[in-house]
């Protein structure tokens, strides 16, 4: 547990002896140090590694890399040497990234490989207590129904092929992570609630693309058949049972003491309203003003349950 305290104030408060705070600042700059060399140790082996890879080009040398880094890292977290553990994280991140980087390349982003790579994040996620694996994991999953982003200059894209199946499945994820978290050890639960938190987050966005053109569901018909035949769901069905989500979400998260997931629905809430308003009334000047009071009103709204909080803790 990482605890901030004000050292100075302490002091002056007569809550912290002079002595005490000097055993408290040793510590402290102890432990930043540490942290210095392990990041820069971490970096300095990932530049190498980088390095390498930019002399000779081949997803094969990422692979290997990959692997290699892959097992440095491993090493130092099952060795359980708190002084590296930094090190170790940032060296098993950059190796598994490297080695889903070049399995895919290798096989060219087939459902098998970004289901390998899946568990590549789940397995390393676990071993290092790394939410930012076990987020990038739910994303590789979301690919392997077609989800995936694009940028071009000064334009981000955001593809959802399949709505209706981005939603069932990470909703059905988010509720069995979030189920999980309740009976796992306190490192294993908090990598559960990322995986919630992230299936949550595509699961707005299932919603959000569903809103706008529904779901042609070519998946359930024969391949053979042509896809104009394939049964759809119309767009105003998504909308309103995104709607339904976001307020059942909100209430049952204000209920639970979930300020992450009443915050979620608060910004996709807003996100729901504005694409909903500007699609049905276009960017006039009185709908822009409208749109951005009621975004104002919310804005108020969260900043004031989020103090309440604060104050009530």
């Amino acid at each position: 547990m990482k605890i901030t305290l004000d050292v100075g104030k302490l002091v002056e408060e007569g809550r912290l002896t002079p002595d005490e705070a000097k055993r408290l600042m040793a510590l402290a700059a102890e432990g930043t140090g540490s942290l210095a060399m392990n990041m820069l140790i971490g970096f300095g082996v990932v530049a190498v590694a980088l390095g390498a890879l930019g002399l000779v080009p081949e997803p094969m040398v990422a692979v290997v890399l990959g692997a290699l880094l892959g097992s440095v890292g491993l090493g130092f977290v099952l060795k359980g040497e708190k002084a590296w553990s930094v090190l170790a994280q940032i060296v098993l991140l950059a190796g598994a990234l490297l080695l889903a980087g070049g399995v895919m390349f290798l096989t060219k982003g087939s459902v098998p490989a970004l289901f390998a790579v899946t568990a590549i994040f789940v397995g390393a996620g676990v071993v290092a207590r790394s939410g930012l694996l076990i987020a990038l994991a739910v994303l590789a999953l979301s690919a392997t129904i077609g989800a995936r982003t694009g940028y071009m200059h000064a334009t981000y894209f955001l593809a959802i092929s399949q709505p209706a199946v981005t939603v069932a499945l990470f909703s059905g994820l988010a509720i069995a992570a979030y189920q999980a978290s309740k009976w796992l050890k306190a490192d294993l639960s908090r990598l559960a609630i990322v995986a919630a938190r992230t299936a949550l987050l595509l699961v707005n966005f299932g919603f959000w693309i569903g809103s706008l053109w529904g779901d042609r569901l070519t998946w359930f018909v024969e391949p053979s058949t042509t896809s104009r035949w394939a049964p759809v769901i119309p767009g105003w069905t998504f909308s309103i049972a995104w709607l339904v989500a976001i307020v059942g979400a909100g209430i049952w998260a204000a209920r639970a003491n979930r300020p992450w997931v009443l915050n979620l629905a608060a910004v996709f809430g807003a996100i729901h309203f504005y694409t909903q308003w500007f699609e049905k009334l276009g960017a006039t000047p009185l709908s822009v003003l409208v749109a951005g009071v009621t975004t104002l009103a919310l804005a108020v709204g969260i900043w004031k349950y989020n103090q309440g909080r604060t104050i009530a803790a």
